[in-house]
């Protein structure tokens, strides 16, 4: 796979190439033979030698498609060219036979230029004093369009398609050489796939789609003529946008000449002149704004796809060739999505809070071992229109900047640029899995204050939440109450370094300048408030990190596709540090906890749920005791809440699904959700676990051994 680098001046390639292709769809002037046999041909030799092998291998760019998990149903489309490559074979014999007609009466019968075609387009334009006719065979179109899909700078663009007797004639010596290593339907394969036929439509798949709705192989001849009458001047012969006039005089000498070649009967043409021009316009989504509308509600997850992808090594070397990729690979991609855990996620947030709120509540589900995200839903519209957008909850944004509801494409759940919100207590489970992957036990005792004065962090002096959590606690009991005193001691233990550099290994990063300079290497180990959940992340994070406790330890890179197939049906592979060769989207997993403190950290974990531990004592009561009553299974999890509740968090597990869901205000975060919305969270986690895994055999945690129990 091609990892070309793209220069400062490349970052408009896209844009250029496309406004070049719209501009030029036939050749220029035409040029005396002698100037192939003559003048300007040593110039040429050397450059046609280096771009044989181009042309030869040379694929015109292709839309990569989107697909639901079905691997059937067409989502959304990305392309910068709307293009499907389309086999000669799978072509109606009536656009092939047009095609000829309209742009190269001899093609079966000259090797690449031809002569008469030359002589007489030289003769034309000298009569004329100007261009009136052009001298392009079907192949020379090929070079210039294989030349120009091929171009890796704007520089190679304009050379690829100026109008100048040196391009020229290159063009006719690379025609040559071209018909010495393709044979004729190669090239009118190529040809049909490559040419511009207006309205956003590039090769004979999408002009058939995007003017008739309907495949190359059911063209008529009437049709066939029509589109093959386009490649000329695509606006002056549009049916769709023009004066039919002009298309449909173009058509009817398509029609001719294909009477004239013998393609079709004389009386076939005059009475497919008479007809009048139908078209049946499909305008092709694009992106993930044109999702339909059955499944708008995935948009998010289409969008962090996108952000997943422009990450991805194995798509170039930086994000820009990268998504260049994307919309001009022709990939195939199946998304992890699953439809019925997406459906109770959307229900079970949209239930929660309205669209219209300015407080975003939003679950992300992700599948323990595989780390492949099955669900993301938010309580809000993907779209771009913004119009309609409630009063910005920030007092120092402007009077014209729109609120984040009931529109928006921001990346809310993660996966893109945005840092996320405040965890709260959510982060406890970092400082525990490290303790126990230490060699720390679930029966460690610690005298819990009210109140403790810490002499590592400075005099750091954090409270617990209420008096009732004061006295000694267990990791069982600390975690079932959230006990904020028994953890930041147990933090001191361990060092918050250790929980930090954990919550790194399970995929959390920071993303702002703050929680980038706690994280550093020389002041992590000073980072007290750390296992309070000071620090932002993202559902995305949280649900995956989670998941890894569930997989026993097993940490998964978060995966948003099934599978991804290149153009040729063949797995998207790239080749790992080490040499091996793999398929992108396969799971990347390593193990980062030994599996027995992750099992552990699982059992303190079941106390929060109000589902009961293998081994210990929840100590009485916890902070979301409804939750196992609601999921119905064993279930494990943690709450979260910040200073003032300007946020809220609750992540749970089962060992099929891991869960987070939150709410805040993505625009305020000092505008708070308030006490009375803190169980919000919890409620989207445990019915969306209900839900989705509804049906499904219900599987047990593995206990810890007892030489971890203590």
């Amino acid at each position: 796979m091609s990892n070309r680098p793209l220069a400062a001046a490349g970052r408009s390639l896209p844009l250029l190439r496309a406004g070049l292709i719209a501009a030029i769809v036939v050749a220029g002037a035409a040029y005396p033979l002698a100037a192939y046999t003559g003048i300007g041909a040593k110039a040429t030799a050397h450059a046609v030698e280096q771009k044989t092998d181009i042309l030869r291998t040379a694929l015109p760019a292709e839309t990569s498609y989107l697909y639901a998990p079905d691997g059937k149903t067409i989502l959304t489309m990305f392309y910068e060219e709307y293009r499907q490559y389309t086999k000669l074979s799978d072509m109606s014999p009536n656009i092939q036979q047009a095609i000829i007609a309209a742009e190269d009466n001899r093609f079966y019968q000259h090797h690449g230029v031809d002569p008469k075609g030359v002589a007489r387009a030289f003769v034309a334009n000298a009569r004329s004093s100007g261009v009136s006719q052009g001298a392009s065979t079907l192949t020379m179109q090929y070079v210039r369009l294989a030349l120009r899909d091929s171009a890796k700078t704007p520089k190679e663009v304009q050379e690829a398609t100026q109008q100048t007797s040196l391009r020229k004639v290159k063009e006719m010596r690379m025609a040559l050489d071209v018909e010495k290593e393709l044979t004729k339907d190669e090239i009118l394969e190529r040809y049909l796939n490559s040419a511009y036929f207006g309205h956003r439509a590039y090769g004979i798949y999408a002009a058939s789609q995007i003017f008739f709705s309907k495949t190359p192989g059911t063209l008529t001849p009437v049709e066939a003529a029509t589109l093959a009458g386009l490649v000329k001047s695509p606006s002056e012969y549009d049916p769709i946008s023009s004066d039919q006039k002009d298309a449909t005089g173009r058509r009817n000498y398509v029609l001719d000449k294909m009477a004239q070649l013998g393609y079709q009967s004389p009386d076939a043409v005059a009475a497919a002149k008479t007809e009048p021009i139908r078209t049946r316009v499909t305008n092709p989504p694009n992106d993930c704004s044109s999702v339909p509308s059955k499944y708008t509600t995935w948009g998010f997850y289409c969008d962090y796809l996108k952000n997943w992808w422009s990450a991805q090594p194995a798509f170039g070397e930086n994000r820009l060739e990268r998504m260049d990729k994307l919309r001009r690979g022709g990939y195939r991609i199946v998304l992890a999505l699953d439809p019925k855990i997406q459906a109770a996620a959307e229900n079970n947030v949209g239930a929660k809070d309205a669209v219209g709120s300015p407080f975003a509540n939003g679950i992300v589900v992700a599948e323990p071992g595989t780390g492949r995200i099955k669900a993301m839903a938010v309580n809000r519209t993907y779209s771009l229109d913004l119009s309609e957008n409630g009063p910005n909850s920030n007092p120092e944004a402007g009077p014209n900047v729109k609120a984040n509801y009931p529109n928006t494409v921001a990346p809310l759940l993660g996966g893109g640029s945005l840092p996320g919100y405040q965890a709260g207590s959510t982060f406890k489970m970092f400082p525990m899995l490290a303790a126990l992957d230490a060699g720390m036990t679930l029966s460690t005792t610690i005298d819990s204050p009210y109140r403790y004065q810490s002499a590592i962090y400075d005099g750091w002096a954090p409270s617990n939440a209420s008096g009732a959590m004061t006295g000694r606690q267990t990791m069982w009991s600390g975690f079932g109450k959230s006990v904020n005193t028994f953890f930041v001691q147990l933090e001191e233990r361990v060092g918050a370094d250790k929980g930090v550099r954990l919550a790194e290994q399970l995929g959390l990063r920071w993303r702002t300048d703050v929680d980038r300079d706690h994280a550093a290497p020389d002041k992590a180990n000073k980072w007290g408030a750390f296992t309070l959940g000071v620090s932002d992340a993202t559902p995305l994070e949280m649900a995956n990190a989670y998941a890894a406790v569930a997989a026993e330890g097993r940490y998964c890179e978060a995966m948003p596709v099934l599978s991804i197939t290149n153009r040729d049906g063949t797995p998207t592979t790239y080749r790992t540090t080490s040499g091996i060769e793999r398929e992108v989207a396969k799971p990347r997993c390593r193990q980062v906890v030994d599996a027995d403190a992750a099992r552990a950290a699982t059992d303190a974990a079941r106390c929060p749920t109000g589902d009961t531990p293998a081994k210990g004592s929840c100590g009485g009561w916890s902070t979301a005791d409804s939750v196992r009553g609601t999921v119905g299974r064993p279930v494990a999890g943690k709450t979260g809440t910040t200073d003032s509740t300007r946020s809220a968090w609750f992540v749970g597990y089962t060992p099929e699904l891991a869960a987070a869901s939150f709410i805040a205000d993505p625009d305020n975060p000092f505008n708070a959700v308030g006490d009375g919305q803190s169980q919000v969270p919890v409620g989207a986690v445990a019915q969306t676990l209900r839900d989705g895994l509804k049906g499904t055999p219900t599987r047990q945690f593995t206990p810890p051994s007892d030489r971890i129990v203590g």
